[in-house]
């Protein structure tokens, strides 16, 4: 992980300050590039804890689908709170806790066309979740997303496993006509995977990345997601690479970055994934998409240093 600690001091040294929507206030860098071999270890973060059952649980979320923060804080993840409070869902007319068409469903339904709901629908209805097997709602408020949209995860899982050489294994998350509808669009924008060799590897292109508190998320995410279609598809684990275009720090995280950049690294960890239902690798990634069926996802001689604290830009 020292790469991510020389992009910390590369920021503070060399970016430049920048507005942003918040009215936090950032120091900004263009083009920033970092790069991972899983097989030296998983990069979680050990000069201050990150919580991984939190990256877990929210990988898993994106690729059920669901777009509601309940699934998440059923299980003890907060992490998307702040945007699904009572305020903010009411800009879009959606129930408290609904996010809209964020990263599981451009993941999983992507370009669905929405249906239109007639204005004296019941509103108990319009709030029941379904699943008809295929893939899940966006969401029900005034109106739904049908299930006619591209399924991307579903379809990469095929080309890695059907046509690995392909230059097209790529899942798109920023949809133009969709950025307006939802309080967060997709920061990390879209990922393709690259198979050679018998390994599986991801570059990531993201638009924005907070740095302090983001960025330690999305490199243990997309790590975890290269375990995950490694494991199902039967292929090992290989790189990360992800590409930054606003690479920032905001004003009110400096102190604890530089508590960070004090501290000694320890060894990376490693990862277990064991399944905990029967059947072939192609039938528990299904499960794993369209059903409630978790995997038994484990960090391995995680050993870090404490917490710091730094409050969340919304």
């Amino acid at each position: 992980m020292r790469q991510y600690h020389d992009l910390v001091n590369n920021i503070l040294e060399y970016g430049v300050k920048k507005t942003d929507r918040t009215g936090t206030g950032t120091t900004s860098l263009f083009a920033a590039h970092l790069g991972f071999n899983l097989k030296d270890g998983f990069p979680l973060l050990t000069t201050k804890k990150t919580h991984f059952k939190s990256i877990a649980t929210e990988l898993l979320w994106f690729l059920k689908g669901k777009t509601d923060v309940k699934w998440l804080q059923d299980r003890g993840c907060s992490i998307w709170d702040e945007w699904a409070t009572e305020e903010k869902c009411a800009k879009f007319n959606r129930p408290v806790g609904e996010l809209g068409p964020v990263y599981g469903h451009q993941w999983r339904n992507s370009g669905a066309s929405p249906v239109i709901m007639p204005d004296d629908t019941d509103e108990d209805t319009l709030y029941v979740r379904e699943n008809d097997g295929v893939g899940p709602w966006s969401w029900l408020s005034t109106y739904q997303y049908s299930n006619n949209g591209t399924d991307q995860i579903q379809a990469a899982f095929e080309l890695i496993k059907n046509n690995p050489d392909s230059r097209r294994i790529i899942v798109n998350g920023w949809n133009p006509n969709e950025a307006t509808k939802v309080e967060l669009p997709p920061c990390h924008t879209m990922f393709q995977f690259y198979v050679a060799d018998g390994e599986l590897s991801v570059h990531l292109f993201a638009r924005s990345i907070d740095t302090a508190l983001g960025l330690p998320f999305n490199i243990a995410s997309y790590a975890l997601l290269i375990h995950l279609f490694a494991y199902y598809t039967g292929l090992q684990p290989g790189c990360l690479a992800i590409s930054i275009t606003d690479a920032h720090i905001y004003d009110n995280h400096h102190e604890g970055l530089d508590l960070m950049l004090s501290r000694e690294e320890f060894p990376l960890p490693t990862i277990s994934i064991v399944d905990t239902e029967e059947g072939t690798l192609d039938e528990l990634f299904y499960r794993l998409l369209n059903s409630e069926y978790e995997p038994e996802i484990t960090v391995l001689n995680y050993q870090c240093h404490p917490a710091i604290k730094m409050e969340v830009a919304v």
